[in-house]
């Protein structure tokens, strides 16, 4: 176990730092999303990868599981997939002796790292069925509750959702995803090397340089870092600076927005945060750590009414007004 603060605070740098050594010999650019990914892993959060077909989003997901020691699933979400196919389901087994009875077989839910491919192309009763896992960590089938062992990471991949044939993500689910992450397209420079990766000669294998007890031990060392009660009023101020009934929200919100960021977009800034800090080399969280990491952490917690929708407003620029807005403590 890690003990003292300074030796805790070099275990996790360092850690990160092989991971993402290990993932940036396969994948190119895209940094911000492996940190993005790298902090739901160390906080116990699940992230939500959004971007148009092609960016490498499954592939980022599969090298990063490659380099942890865990158990992996994936899990393409179609139209026609159904909740049991998730979770699992009780079957009849038949005994030497003939006697019968149910036995209840694991789902690719039952994983430490479940790739969640496409996720909006599955219906709302399949999507739901992660409910329940994402916030409990346990699986419900029949009148039996199954625990999930941690650590326990859902990441989902999603088009954008005016692309075809998918259906949009509930709120109560987007609102367990810890941070959403766009992922952008890639530079003139970045193109070249993924050509010159993929096209000449053999891809780099990943290995595996982080196993469970790392991962415990470091999620424990980022919870207890502790935060100055200014740093965490200035999380307070910001999330709700997202509500339009709230004093101080600015002008777009009172336009645009229909219902702001939940208590757990203030949670997760926080603990994102943390991770920030850490990696950093800084044992305190600052008003700063908390402003890079609000937009990954509030975007798909702030609800557009209907004028919002109607003129295609991108919550990450109400979120811009929101910073701009709230002053530093």
């Amino acid at each position: 176990m890690i003990a003292e603060p300074e030796r805790g605070v070099a275990a996790l740098r360092d850690a990160v730092a092989r991971v993402r050594a290990e993932v940036g010999r396969v994948i190119v650019g895209n940094e911000d999303i492996l940190d993005g990914l790298l902090t739901c892993l160390l906080v116990d959060g699940h992230a939500l990868l959004e971007g148009i077909p092609g960016l490498g989003k499954t592939r980022l997901v599969q090298t990063l599981a490659s380099a942890l020691h865990l158990d992996f699933s994936r899990i393409q979400f179609t139209p026609d997939l159904m909740p049991a196919d998730i979770v699992g389901t009780d079957v009849v087994q038949e005994d030497a002796a003939g006697h019968r009875s149910l036995t209840f077989r694991p789902g690719p839910l039952f994983s430490h790292v479940v790739l969640a491919d496409e996720i909006n192309r599955a219906t709302p009763k399949t999507q739901s069925a992660l409910l329940e896992a994402m916030q409990e960590k346990t699986v419900s089938v029949g009148r039996t509750t199954y625990p999930l062992e941690d650590p326990f990471l859902v990441l989902a991949t999603q088009n954008p959702l005016e692309m075809e044939g998918t259906f949009p993500l509930p709120e109560a689910q987007l609102d367990r995803f810890l941070l959403k992450l766009r992922v952008r397209y890639p530079s003139a420079e970045e193109l070249h090397e993924i050509l010159r990766r993929t096209t000449e000669g053999t891809e780099a294998k990943v290995t595996s340089v982080l196993d469970r007890q790392g991962i415990l031990e470091l999620r424990r060392l980022v919870r207890s870092l502790p935060v100055a009660h200014a740093v965490r009023d200035y999380a307070v101020r910001l999330v709700l600076a997202t509500h339009p009934d709230r004093p101080g929200a600015p002008s777009s919100v009172l336009r645009y927005v229909r219902y702001g960021a939940s208590p757990r977009g203030a949670q997760g800034m926080l603990l994102a945060a943390k991770v920030r800090a850490l990696c950093d080399d800084r044992p305190n969280v600052s008003a700063e750590d908390l402003r890079e990491v609000a937009k990954p952490a509030l975007r798909h917690r702030v609800l557009l009414g209907f004028e919002g929708e109607a003129e295609g407003v991108d919550t990450d620029s109400i979120l811009d007004d929101v910073i701009a807005a709230v002053p530093l403590p």
